[in-house]
């Protein structure tokens, strides 16, 4: 069941909320206040916030502010009188999943509620630590694997060029994005998340260019776009592939041209975007299939970043095990200072499926369930545990069998020599060459054809 805080000082809006949530299966917590919120957000376990502008001692804004340090993945939508729109669209600005009207529809909220979530748990499969939580904008590790991706970061960073960031669920593609819009010359300026999965196809366009009042049934106000509120700044489309084909064109024209009209609108936009893109998709197999664009696809891949699964670069293993002790410890005031070496090893011999996401949520839980200040293999849960040994068990078979396989290779090297020179002393006479050897004249042609050294020889 997904949680929901409701922020507001007004009673009566949030007994409205809490019975309209609580009817579509959320579970709801409701507060007057913004410190109060503050400390629930930060020990209630929340998937998303629903917050007033207006409140005592800590205003939505500044609440914003403080759920964005924490954790950037929970969005925060903001409910706001119409006066007060353009303080919302700052809010948007600032990280703000989406902002709501009063007086609004119930529809609306719960549309934008249920998008929120689902931002949310596709959110989840994505690492995104504050950016002060490390020195080099929360990206860990030591492998090579990962000084190239810092390389190229600081190769693309300064410029305007677009980047395609791919890379399996749980990578760090967000945490990529972001690092490159702090390193560029627009860090001042906006940077506008979309999560294309999120987004139900048909609000897909209105969602990236906003729409005009009356374009259709509900659109009370007018609302910019992601493209709009991105202008001069950075728009990180996540989960691209997930973009509906039809949708595909006027994305296209809107990159290429930097200009667009709101739906229902006239009037032409221009803006000024950085575009940055990702997806755990194989586009390029997208495009031969038909699913995706060439001519799309073209246009955002024009600089790669590969994010590698963590089981291709285990050296980042324990440098991001420390990492999330220290970032849990804080967090859940706990004293779990290090993991014990049999489970370093574990974690070494396991393939990480869900990759940095998956050894979070394993070190946060075990922060949390630990005794001592020490994990030992008992907290480890069983299913890892066994998956880790079958994974050991494996790389022991294979690397028994190159073992065996090079044993066969070098002895068979050595014997097809010791033929050779037997059948030069006895001049290509096979007979000879036999008795010499101690083998059956049949036995040294069988050896012969095995290793192409028959030739003419018939004797």
């Amino acid at each position: 069941m997904n949680k929901i805080l409701i922020v507001d000082d007004e009673v009566n809006m949030r007994l409205v909320l809490e019975a309209m949530l609580r009817k579509e299966g959320y579970e709801v917590i409701s507060t007057a206040d913004g410190m109060e919120a503050l400390d629930i957000f930060r020990h209630k376990g929340i998937d998303v916030v629903v917050t007033d502008l207006k409140m005592p001692r800590l205003d939505g804004m500044a609440l914003l502010e403080k759920i964005s340090d924490d954790d950037p993945s929970v969005p925060v939508i903001m409910i706001t009188a119409h006066g007060t729109v353009a303080t919302a669209v700052d809010a948007l600005k600032k990280g703000a999943f989406d902002y709501i009207t009063k007086p609004f529809e119930q529809d609306d909220l719960k549309n934008v509620i249920s998008k929120a979530v689902n931002t949310r748990v596709l959110r989840q499969g994505e690492l995104l630590p504050g950016p002060a939580d490390t020195d080099w904008h929360g990206i860990v590790g030591q492998s090579e694997e990962m000084e190239k991706v810092r390389d190229y970061i600081k190769k693309v960073a300064p410029t305007m060029t677009t980047v395609l960031i791919t890379g399996e669920t749980g990578t760090g593609k967000e945490l990529i994005a972001h690092a490159v819009h702090r390193m560029s010359p627009r860090k001042s300026n906006p940077f506008i998340k979309i999560n294309c999965a999120a987004i139900p196809e048909h609000l897909m366009e209105s969602e990236l260019f906003g729409y005009e009042r009356g374009a259709f049934t509900g659109a009370v106000y007018k609302k910019p776009g992601r493209f709009e509120l991105a202008h001069k700044g950075t728009l990180f489309l996540d989960e691209i592939g997930e973009i509906p084909k039809a949708m595909q064109v006027k994305l296209l024209q809107v990159i290429q041209d930097q200009e667009f009209e709101r739906v229902g609108g006239l009037r032409t936009i221009k803006v000024d975007v950085r575009l940055i893109a990702a997806t755990n998709r194989n586009l390029l197999q997208d495009v031969k299939e038909g699913r995706f664009r060439e001519d799309l696809f073209y246009r955002i891949n024009v600089f790669p970043v590969h994010l590698p699964p963590l089981r291709e670069r285990k050296e980042d293993i324990i440098p991001l095990v420390d990492f999330f002790l220290d970032k849990f410890n804080k967090k859940l005031s706990r004293t779990v200072r290090r993991a014990d070496p049999a489970v370093t090893d574990l974690f070494l011999q396991y393939n990480w499926p869900g990759n940095i996401r998956e050894l979070e949520n394993l070190i946060e839980r075990l922060v949390l369930m630990v005794q001592g200040d020490t994990i030992t293999l008992v907290d480890i849960p069983n299913d890892l545990r066994t998956a880790a040994e079958a994974a050991s068990s494996a790389k022991t078979e294979k690397r028994d069998k190159a073992f065996k396989d090079i044993i066969k290779s070098q002895t068979e090297e050595v014997e097809k020599q010791i033929i050779m020179k037997a059948l030069d002393e006895c001049n290509g006479n096979v007979t000879r060459a036999a008795r010499q050897l101690g083998v059956s004249r049949k036995g040294l042609q069988l050896k012969m054809i095995k290793y192409n050294l028959r030739k003419d020889s018939t004797k």
